[in-house]
């Protein structure tokens, strides 16, 4: 038995090996194969490379045909909050934002020293007009080492989740959280009466971290390059181990608050821009 598109079989297979809001979040996929869905009695055109009869990538979705109907449903009238950039091409952003962390480090610390304490946060000079610092902060790095490790972490997971949900809605996701977690921070040392310098990307590390074990929760990390551990897992160790540092006040000059902080505004940007509940991802995934 057929349908306009091909036959029923083909649907059936698709339907059962692959995430049907793959399609929707990673359209840069879309560039060679065409297979058609349906979803209530409308057709809809989805190229995806590298595809046959289903996604390839099935294994690392997150989410299942019964997210993918009442997400899709959710965005037929979208709300200024949840509205999808209708370009969802892949322009290496990730990369770009890595060169620019790398160009900054090498002025402020070679070629303009001073430049420093202008682009960190720090509190009191937030305070007296230099409002921009709790969004440049996070071009901003302390050490080589520092710089290293916040800039391996976005190449290596930073480009997935941009491949996986457009440049544009990844630049977007990556600025706001930094700016979320610099104003959480500048709050806290204001209130506490403390007067720090804030640098770095790890705010917004922290989460692109989330947001990668939300898209590709059966990935396997291995931790120190020998314990493999589940991606969802290591996000909720990580989460766990800033909140006892944080609580308990250990862990020296490290941000633990800044780190939580772009953990709960990665949370809420899914759950809110994108309506997909990590909680319930890991829950289904574990």
């Amino acid at each position: 038995m057929k349908n306009g598109f091909g036959t029923l079989k083909l649907k059936e297979e698709y339907e059962k090996n692959c995430c049907s809001v793959h399609f929707i979040v990673c359209n840069n996929y879309a560039k060679k194969n065409r297979i058609f869905c349906r979803y209530s009695r409308i057709f809809l055109l989805f190229g995806v490379k590298g595809m046959y009869f289903g996604c390839l990538l099935c294994k690392n979705c997150s989410i299942d045909d019964g997210l993918s109907y009442r997400y899709i449903n959710g965005m037929k009238k979208p709300t200024m909050l949840n509205r999808r950039f209708r370009e969802t091409g892949y322009r290496r952003f990730a990369i770009k934002i890595i060169v620019f962390n790398i160009l900054v480090f090498l002025v402020t610390n070679h070629l303009w020293p001073k430049g420093f304490y202008y682009l960190a946060m720090i509190p009191t000079f937030v305070r007296h007009g230099y409002f921009y610092q709790v969004f440049s902060y996070m071009f901003v790095h302390g050490s080589f080492n520092h710089l290293l490790f916040n800039m391996l972490s976005l190449l290596i997971f930073g480009t997935m989740v941009e491949k996986r949900i457009g440049s544009k809605e990844f630049l977007l996701f990556y600025l706001l959280t930094g700016l979320f977690s610099g104003i959480i921070s500048f709050v806290s040392y204001y209130l506490g009466g403390m007067n720090v310098v804030l640098v770095g990307a790890s705010g917004a590390i922290y989460g692109v971290l989330l947001l990668f074990a939300v898209f590709f929760p059966y990935s396997v990390i291995f931790v120190f390059g020998i314990i493999p551990v589940r991606a969802p897992i290591l996000i909720i160790i990580y989460a766990l181990i800033e909140l006892y540092s944080q609580v308990f006040s250990r862990g020296g000059n490290v941000a633990h608050l800044t780190h939580l902080s772009g953990l709960v505004f990665a949370y809420l940007y899914c759950r809110i821009r994108m309506r997909i509940n990590p909680l319930e991802v890991f829950r289904r995934t574990l």
